[in-house]
């Protein structure tokens, strides 16, 4: 048996302090699971959080300038907690990632009761740090979140303040899906998402962990 065609190059990450490469399959992400994100976006922060996926070919890796994507005046950032999935349902590792969302076309999408898939979905659209292996880390609640712009934070926030930690988003998920070693999971931002321009310098960080830079170009 063979392809009818070549089959497409695989998306993958560094591993830190190793030549290994995280292959990434799919990638799923959690919305509204900070309470205090919740309230500025005007939901209702008493709902549970819920599960949308992004494609593979959004993954961009760290020192990767993007794009500024087409069709939309109002560009966000959402720093996030990204969980990488090992064998047998297990975490992996670790590594901080940016949810970049066209929020205009996303409210447009919400007012009209159709997918957000425009919205999130466009190259570049799931930068990604180098994957942590997990090591002896089994609580992830002392972790800190932050995002820069420019310079100046915009997002700051503890992974304890999570409605649905990372060991109960795999619960969660797994019992909806088939998880695969490869996935990528964004476990979902702390308050203070905010406009992105032309020219911006990003560093999103798991402090004193891991860091991601990237510039809007």
């Amino acid at each position: 048996m063979r392809f009818p065609f070549q089959k497409p190059d695989s998306f993958t990450l560094p591993i830190q302090r190793s030549d290994d490469v995280f292959p990434v399959n799919h990638i799923y992400c959690v919305g509204r699971n900070y309470t205090a994100h919740a309230r500025e976006m005007g939901a209702d922060n008493r709902k549970p959080p819920f599960f949308f996926s992004k494609p593979n070919w959004a993954v961009v890796t760290r020192g990767t300038n993007i794009d500024f994507p087409p069709d939309t005046e109002n560009l966000n950032h959402e720093v996030e907690l990204v969980i990488a999935v090992g064998e047998n349902i297990s975490i992996f590792g670790f590594g901080v990632g940016v949810d970049l969302t066209r929020r205009d076309i996303q409210a447009k999408a919400k007012e009209e009761g159709k997918p957000w898939f425009l919205a999130k979905c466009f190259p570049g659209s799931a930068p990604v740090s180098e994957i942590i292996p997990m090591g002896d880390l089994t609580d992830f609640s002392d972790l800190k979140l932050t995002l820069s712009v420019n310079g100046k934070i915009k997002q700051s926030g503890k992974c304890k303040d999570m409605i649905w930690n990372p060991n109960e988003i795999m619960c969660e998920l797994a019992g909806e899906v088939p998880l695969q070693p490869g996935d990528l999971i964004f476990t979902g931002t702390p308050e203070g998402v905010g406009k992105l321009e032309k020219g911006d310098a990003i560093v999103a960080a798991v402090t004193g962990v891991v860091e991601l830079s990237f510039i809007i170009s």
